[in-house]
């Protein structure tokens, strides 16, 4: 049934955002509930990783997952460059993780010291230890969208980082903080 008065809105012109309609818009997406992940790659013989809250399953036909990364960090090159990457899906107890790898200026060398990983099969790119699953994936196209780059993997790895019955309590992004599933 639609209702007779209007849906309340505020016009953006995307051609020109004012800093009310970008805070506007950061207050109502803050409201996207998301899985928290973190992408990493092996590039120039280091270690790249980054939480990221901007990803999803494509496809399972082959399987490709896609990815949202700032176009001018770090990850964002170290992803494009080596043409493979994993994804590491956290969990709750990953929160530290999450918060280091998301703090800008961290640092290269060095990253990944206080975090325990293993490294994919074939890229050997880092995968966080204890993910609740993790994906190897190869570059099939990136797309830019505004201020990111939408990359898309095809998926040659697999795995659990837990035994599946421990996988119940997904590390949660929403309302700009992190959250479980559980109390």
């Amino acid at each position: 049934m639609e209702l007779p008065d209007p849906v309340p809105a505020r016009l953006v012109d995307p051609s020109s955002v004012s800093a009310e309609d970008a805070g506007a818009y950061r207050l109502l997406a803050a409201d996207i509930a998301s899985g928290v992940g973190v992408v990493a790659a092996r590039h120039r013989r280091r270690d790249h990783a980054a939480t990221v809250t901007g990803f999803l399953d494509v496809s399972w036909d082959p399987p490709t997952m896609l990815v949202s990364l700032f176009e001018e960090g770090r990850i964002c090159e170290a992803v494009e460059e080596s043409g493979a990457w994993a994804l590491s899906l956290l969990r709750r107890e990953h929160e530290g993780a999450a918060n280091w790898l998301a703090s800008p200026g961290n640092p290269v060398e060095g990253l990944l010291d206080r975090v325990p990983f293993r490294r994919a099969p074939l890229s050997g790119a880092p995968v966080l230890a204890g993910c609740l699953a993790w994906f190897e994936l190869r570059t099939t196209a990136v797309h830019t969208a505004a201020t990111h780059r939408l990359v898309v993997g095809e998926v040659v790895a697999l795995g659990r980082g837990v035994p599946e019955g421990d996988a119940a309590d997904p590390l949660v992004h929403f309302g700009r903080g992190y959250h479980g599933l559980h109390p």
